[in-house]
């Protein structure tokens, strides 16, 4: 009798643990991410917008009549000619000044010569010295005007270099503002010339902000959906009485559109030093916001934490955390406090 009963308590027990195990969940596989010490500060967002450092609206400099004007998404080297003007009437007076030119040198030789002349037949007194100095005033006179004469067709040319727009610098024809055909005046503006591979961001942000600012920093700015990093190059205070803001000039390397709209990440604080963890290890729940902490038997347990300031992939965590713990950085959804895991 004593046997079989001893047989059947063994029997329960058996049982007993078969229903535990069956009820044990089983281990979850996850990955996971460290608690770390990490250096931040709070971060602000700020508008910004990707410009060109070579950004030009070109304008005419003599009058005439447009022949030809590079269409619009015309990519060109510096030096490109992208629009001429007719130049009929200067050239004709060209040919004319150049008529003054040959004449006045002409009469200038003439009068050297006659001076030498009349200087050999005063030594001999032959003539009068009065002879030569009226003669030495016209060789004066003529050289003088043979100058202005030069100098007058210099104008013409330089006029006529004028009548061809040249591109500044390389880059791409962004607007037209004149057709083909149009009279212009001088000074008339008739296109716009970018370079689109020469770019930077221009942002503002307050005034209060700017100790925090520092030339040569990294920060992190978004377009869209994707983020990016660029360099502070420079700031520029342009506060006034009734804008209180500064200005913020910074380089990057990612190919973005002239006029693209980003979002940049400013620090509004000192930086200090916090327990940080991965931005994925956050369970977000309607009690709470909680990390699963993986245990040296490799269970997990669930803690309520705070968060603070954030930069890049991690966030600030208060809580009950020290630097070195394992956190679930996926596979967390599901997770059960102690339940067991396979870290991957």
């Amino acid at each position: 009798m004593k046997q079989g009963m001893n047989l059947l308590l063994g029997l329960l027990a058996v049982i007993t643990l078969g229903s535990a195990a069956a009820q044990q969940p089983p281990a979850a596989p996850v990955q996971t991410g460290t608690v770390e010490r990490s250096v931040m500060a709070p971060m602000m967002q700020v508008s910004g917008t990707v410009i060109s450092r070579s950004d030009a609206v070109l304008s005419t400099e003599v009058e005439g009549r447009l022949l030809r004007i590079a269409d619009v998404g015309t990519r060109v080297e510096r030096d490109a000619v992208l629009a001429e003007i007719e130049d009929t009437a200067l050239r004709l007076r060209e040919q004319e000044l150049v008529s003054e030119v040959s004449r006045a040198q002409s009469r200038l030789r003439f009068l050297e010569a006659e001076q030498r002349r009349l200087e050999r037949l005063a030594e001999r007194d032959m003539v009068s010295f009065t002879e030569v100095d009226r003669t030495r005033s016209e060789r004066d006179t003529a050289a003088n005007e043979k100058a202005v004469a030069e100098s007058r067709l210099a104008q013409v040319r330089h006029q006529l270099e004028r009548t061809r727009i040249r591109a500044p610098f390389p880059g791409v024809v962004a607007e037209r503002r004149a057709q083909a055909g149009e009279r212009v005046a001088m000074g008339t503006p008739i296109l716009r010339l970018l370079n689109p591979d020469d770019l930077e961001i221009v942002a503002r942000a307050p005034l209060s902000f700017f100790a925090y600012q520092q030339a040569g920093n990294t920060l992190s700015f978004s377009s869209g959906n994707h983020g990016h990093e660029a360099t502070l190059r420079a700031l520029v205070t342009v506060g006034s009485e009734n804008r209180h803001v500064f200005e913020m000039r910074l380089d990057f390397s990612d190919p973005l559109p002239v006029g693209q709209t980003v979002r940049v990440d400013i620090p509004t604080a000192e930086a200090r030093k916090v327990l940080s963890v991965p931005r994925d290890a956050l369970v977000l729940r309607s009690d709470g916001i909680f990390v699963f902490v993986v245990n040296e038997d490799n269970t997990v347990r669930r803690l309520r934490i705070t968060t603070g300031t954030g930069a890049g992939d991690r966030i600030e965590a208060r809580g009950p955390l020290e630097a070195g713990q394992r956190v679930v950085i996926r596979g967390a959804e599901r997770l059960r406090d102690g339940q067991p895991v396979m870290v991957q």
